[in-house]
């Protein structure tokens, strides 16, 4: 007899925005870091075949506006998604939420049970972690255009022309999204841990989840 049902949790929309999130993150933050601080390459080829650093920043503002349109994207999907996509995952408003937050800092940090969790979906603790990290997102995106703003004149980059003047010049908006950079390297390290930890203790195919869409939640009869 069949203990688990099969729950469609993670739409295809989804499930594409966050691989495509995963790669554009890593390219920005592996990029970024070089641009922050070059490297001091030295080749014997005519110097026109070596802009290799220029390579780097096209690399890097690619990637920005695949990230940019990839974030916008995902806000849409909040509002049209299924209920496991729903924006109101991300915020907290209801009581219970606040006790499911205890479950999960019991489950993940004092490891003082292993009993699964009843959400289905992204838990209390998750969508809220989601949220600071959607306005993390949004802090890369508006420093990063309004530093890219005094080079470009397209009209995207153009609407974030405000954000250096405002915030003090290039060199606090660069330090702003030098510090978010690094916060997506710690949260990308404990997210990985925590999807094959909760793997591990609930069994319901977390890992799997993001590929195919489908976990396993056991019966209640």
């Amino acid at each position: 007899m069949e203990r688990f049902d099969r729950v469609y949790v993670w739409q295809l929309p989804v499930r594409f925005y966050h691989w495509i999130n995963a790669l554009a993150v890593t390219v920005l933050a592996v990029t970024g870091y070089l641009i922050g601080s070059p490297l001091a390459v030295q080749l014997g080829s005519e110097a026109s075949y070596s802009y290799w650093f220029g390579t780097v920043r096209f690399v890097h503002f690619v990637a920005a506006f695949v990230f940019f349109f990839n974030f916008a994207f995902r806000i849409f999907w909040g509002f049209v998604g299924n209920k496991y996509a729903d924006w109101r995952n991300f915020i907290l408003y209801r009581k219970g939420q606040i006790e499911e937050i205890k479950d999960v800092l019991a489950v993940d940090i004092m490891q003082a049970r292993t009993k699964p969790l009843d959400s289905i979906g992204h838990n209390a603790l998750a969508g809220f972690t989601y949220f600071l990290t959607f306005l993390a997102f949004l802090i890369q995106c508006i420093t990063g255009f309004g530093m890219y703003a005094a080079m470009s004149h397209s009209l995207l980059p153009q609407l974030f022309a405000w954000v250096v003047p405002l915030l003090g010049g290039d060199f606090a908006v660069r330090h702003w999204h030098h510090v978010m950079m690094w916060f997506f390297v710690v949260f990308s390290i404990v997210h990985v841990y925590l999807v094959f930890y909760h793997d591990y203790v609930e069994g319901r195919g977390v890992t799997s989840s993001m590929v195919g869409g489908w976990k396993f939640i056991e019966k209640t009869k």
